[in-house]
C-alpha cells in the first residue's frame, strides 16, 4: 500500500462494454472507467475526464449517434491505464483542430488529450474510428521540490 492508501501491484485487467450512441452513454462510459480503475487510483480523475471527451466525440461526431453504438474498452493495472472508444465512423478524421475562444463550451478535447495523456491516437479502419489514450503513473506523481526551489531526486 502506498502513502495515499492505493494498493499497488495488481495484475492487468480489461473491461469492454458496448454502449448506445446517445448522450446518456457518456455518463455510463465515465462510470465504467471509474469503477474499473477505482477512485483511489492516482490516474482516476484524468482518465474519467478523457473518457468523457472521447465518448462524447463518438456520440456527437460519428455514425454511432442516432441509434448506433460504440465500444468502450479499458485496460489497466496499478501503474497504467489505456482507454479506447471504437465508434461507427465519420466522414472526417476523428480530430480536426479548430481554434477556440474562452467563451466556447466545446472543442477542447484534443487539447485535453495532448495535455494529460502520456500517449494518444486514433486508427481509422474498415470505416470505423478507434480513439485511444494511455496514462502512466509517473505522470501523476508530482516532482518533489526541495526547499531551495530545485527539483529533488526521486
Amino acid at each position: 500500500m502506498t502513502s495515499s492508501g492505493y494498493v499497488r501491484a495488481q495484475p492487468p485487467s480489461d473491461r469492454v462494454m458496448r454502449l448506445a450512441g446517445d448522450p446518456d452513454a457518456v455518463a455510463r462510459a465515465r462510470r465504467l472507467v471509474s469503477s474499473a480503475v477505482g477512485v483511489a487510483h492516482p490516474l482516476h480523475d484524468d482518465c474519467v475526464l478523457l473518457t468523457s471527451e472521447i465518448a462524447t466525440n463518438a456520440v456527437v461526431h460519428s455514425a454511432s449517434a442516432n441509434g448506433g453504438a460504440f465500444t468502450l474498452s479499458v485496460s489497466y493495472s496499478s501503474e497504467w491505464v489505456r482507454v479506447a472508444v471504437q465508434d461507427a465512423g465519420s466522414a472526417e478524421p476523428p480530430f480536426g483542430w479548430r481554434p477556440t475562444s474562452p467563451l466556447d463550451t466545446g472543442g477542447r478535447g484534443l487539447q485535453l488529450l495532448e495535455a494529460l495523456a502520456h500517449r494518444w491516437g486514433f486508427i481509422r479502419e474498415s470505416g470505423k474510428n478507434n480513439v485511444w489514450f494511455e496514462m502512466h503513473i509517473d505522470l501523476a506523481t508530482p516532482a518533489r521540490v526541495s526547499t531551495n526551489g530545485r527539483r529533488a531526486a526521486r
